[in-house]
């Protein structure tokens, strides 16, 4: 089959990026004081996490969050808003906050067994690389290029690290597009079967590993997948075939990209940074940290995961994977138990 570059904005360069502020967005008087009414709204009529976008009411910022959605559709995948005082709110009005303008961009799904909604990313320690059931985000390690569930992922800097801890993106798109033309032979294995680790968040009956590609088209929309850990754990089971060398030397090469000043992003997270990813289009790094020792200081941010109006047309090979999180929204695992 003749595979086709995917088209800009999608598909961009860290130049591009650096030579455009259409994926910034600087909050200003004016939509901080719409926050803060919004968060007033919900405040006095002592809502909590899960509520509607109806019940944090953002006047004309509403809009603008409309126009942010189609950036992160339809544009480049990246939206960085910049200027929320989280102090002003403190941890938990943030979450509140933070929540109501995720639900004005998508529809929040499950992250994880315990059907949490709103997630902390912070250091708790745990090795991914030791424990299959770990969790990167859970310790202040380099993370790998990857892309999480859902179709947007999203995270609010609530505290920042002592040093370190910078957010690296990449185009999946314009990576594609460079294995396209460089190495089709690649790009073609990348279009093929791949096993995936669930890690340990299988719901009772299912398969302990899902079965997709790295890449694929459905419909008008592009699809990347990227994460080496997983498709290296998957390997535990017997039942999975074992990655031949043309599988691995593909994915080999899309970390070799990524990792390239030409491809790669770098942001430093400033407090109070709500940065939102299409994951289908935009792969994602953190390079390693140093926390501060008082707690208080730690490095902390809140992630969201949603789903979005552009990929309701979902491809058989993600329905899993909605599936799972949508099983675990309705059927959570007792904390004290998980």
């Amino acid at each position: 089959m003749k595979r086709k570059p995917i088209d800009a904005p999608q598909a961009w360069l860290a130049a591009d990026m650096h030579a455009t502020r259409r994926w910034i967005f600087e909050l200003s008087a004016a939509d901080r004081a719409e926050i803060r009414a919004a968060y007033d709204h919900v405040r006095d009529r002592k809502l909590a996490i899960p509520f509607g976008a109806a019940e944090f009411p953002l006047g004309a910022f509403a809009e603008r969050l409309k126009a942010l959605r189609h950036e992160i559709e339809f544009g480049t995948g990246v939206v960085l808003i910049r200027g929320l005082d989280v102090d002003t709110y403190g941890l938990e009005g943030t979450r509140l906050v933070y929540w109501g303008l995720g639900v004005h961009l998508g529809t929040p799904i499950a992250q994880n067994p315990r059907a949490d909604l709103l997630v902390n990313v912070r250091d708790e320690g745990g090795d991914p690389y030791k424990d299959p059931t770990a969790r990167g985000y859970h310790t202040a390690q380099y993370l790998p290029f990857h892309n999480d569930q859902g179709d947007v992922v999203g995270l609010l800097c609530y505290r920042t690290a002592k040093s370190g801890g910078l957010s690296c993106i990449s185009s999946s798109a314009a990576i594609h597009n460079e294995i396209l033309a460089t190495r089709p032979d690649l790009l073609e294995v990348l279009y093929g079967t791949f096993y995936a680790d669930v890690r340990g968040e299988e719901p009772p009956g299912r398969k302990p590993y899902y079965t997709e590609p790295r890449y694929a088209m459905h419909g008008e929309n592009f699809y990347a997948q990227h994460g080496p850990t997983y498709v290296k754990s998957a390997q535990r089971f017997p039942e999975v075939p074992r990655l031949t060398e043309a599988q691995l030397e593909a994915m080999a090469l899309v970390d070799t990209l990524v990792a390239t000043d030409r491809f790669r992003l770098d942001m430093d997270f400033r407090q109070g940074d709500i940065q939102f990813l299409n994951n289908h289009l935009v792969l994602h790094s953190r390079t390693g940290f140093e926390d501060f020792e008082a707690a208080d200081r730690k490095r902390h941010l809140l992630r969201l995961w949603l789903l979005t109006p552009r990929y309701r047309d979902i491809p058989p090979f993600f329905r899993p994977r909605f599936e799972d999180m949508d099983h675990w929204l309705k059927h959570p695992v007792n904390r004290a138990a998980a």
